[in-house]
């Protein structure tokens, strides 16, 4: 293959700062957004202006963007890699867009899937009848620190330096990471769809931190730096016993997971004795500043998307995750929203039921077989 041609879908923050380094490297990039809002001044300027304070290690200036349109059949058309870049709350509905419009070759790739992103996606467009030979893969993690500062411009803070990649089914993922590779060098093959999505950091990081942090949230809206000052020693301490129950549901599935201070010594070699001291290292979050209000992503998205799937599992295989179920809770009442209803579940995902055997089975083969029974003896 040439160049692989890219679609960027989603032009918030992260689907921003992509498709400026991805234009900044000289790749034919196409921006999807389902609204018109972010797309306009884009539109308008023809393009995104990359700002950074580390100007030696990261593109910046104006990025141009020849196509940046809300036609998802326009955006995708003659495209190779799809780079879905929206909250996974939105995860579905994008499938569900893509279904009608995708053809056979065409690499899925979600950035990041949270929890089982992949394995939501895969169902959707099959189930709406999609017989393209496609390949959906999700990223453990998202590739950048980045926020979007201004109509058509976006900042990104750091590229992180490992970010694993799994597709389903796992044995299509050495050739998806050789494919992002030619772009971006920082993918690197992950074992399978179940280790990135239980090494899903965000869901240590993000509602724990937002919940612990309401009362400086609402009473500052958010002037402060979220993860240098809002992860403070005591708040860490709870992170690593929520840190813990995720590690714990991971071997009781038979995957081992990344614990977080592993994880930020790889993507930011950040490295300390406790979590509290490696968050402390990473400069890669200084500037970043809390949400403005509790009303956000991190609960609305990192919630039912990643803290309830690994609830919900560890329920199903007898591994108890109390302090994480508790977040769940606090945060479900912090919204008035039923967080467990609205998540993705075992039974949504149809693993409830599943034997050991069954899932592995499904995850690195793509296929769902009943177990065998025992032969007879004789």
């Amino acid at each position: 293959m040439d160049q692989p041609k890219f679609c960027v879908l989603g032009a918030g923050h992260g689907g921003t700062a992509m498709a400026g380094h991805l234009s900044s490297m000289g790749f034919d990039v196409s921006l999807y957004n389902r609204g018109s809002a972010r797309i306009d001044p884009i539109v308008a300027e023809g393009g995104i202006d990359i700002i950074t304070d580390s100007p030696d290690q990261i593109p910046h200036g104006f990025m141009q963007i020849k196509l940046a349109t809300t036609d998802i059949a326009k955006a995708i058309k003659g495209r190779d890699i799809l780079m879905i870049v929206v909250p996974a709350t939105g995860h579905r509905f994008m499938a569900e867009q893509l279904a009608p419009h995708l053809v056979d070759g065409q690499v899925i790739v979600l950035n990041p899937g949270r929890t089982f992103g992949a394995l939501e996606v895969l169902q959707t467009i099959r189930s709406l009848g999609c017989k393209a030979d496609v390949v959906v893969a999700e990223a453990q993690t998202f590739i950048y620190a980045s926020r979007s500062t201004n109509p058509a411009q976006t900042k990104i803070f750091r590229i992180k330096n490992s970010i694993p990649v799994a597709a389903l089914p796992a044995h299509r993922t050495p050739e998806i990471v050789k494919l992002l590779r030619t772009a971006f060098p920082q993918f690197v093959p992950g074992d399978n769809v179940m280790k990135t999505s239980l090494d899903n950091i965000g869901a240590i990081f993000h509602p724990a931190v937002t919940v612990l942090n309401a009362a400086r949230i609402e009473s500052t809206n958010g002037n402060f730096d979220y993860y240098t000052e809002g992860i403070t020693a005591s708040v860490a301490l709870i992170l690593e016993k929520m840190d813990k129950e995720r590690v714990t549901v991971a071997e009781g599935l038979g995957f081992r997971a990344m614990s977080a201070r592993e994880w930020l010594y790889v993507a930011y070699d950040a490295a300390g004795r406790t979590l509290h001291e490696a968050m402390r290292a990473n400069r890669g979050y200084d500037g970043i500043k809390a949400p403005k209000t509790v009303f956000t992503r991190y609960i609305t998205e990192d919630i039912p998307m990643s803290l309830v799937p690994i609830a919900s599992l560890g329920r199903m295989i007898g591994c108890p995750t109390p302090v994480i179920e508790s977040i769940i809770m606090l945060g479900s009442i912090l919204h008035e929203r039923d967080y467990w209803e609205e998540g993705r579940t075992v039974e949504k995902l149809g693993l409830a039921g599943l034997t050991l055997k069954q899932i592995r089975r499904l995850i690195l083969d793509g296929e769902l077989e009943p177990d065998k029974p025992a032969a007879a003896s004789t």
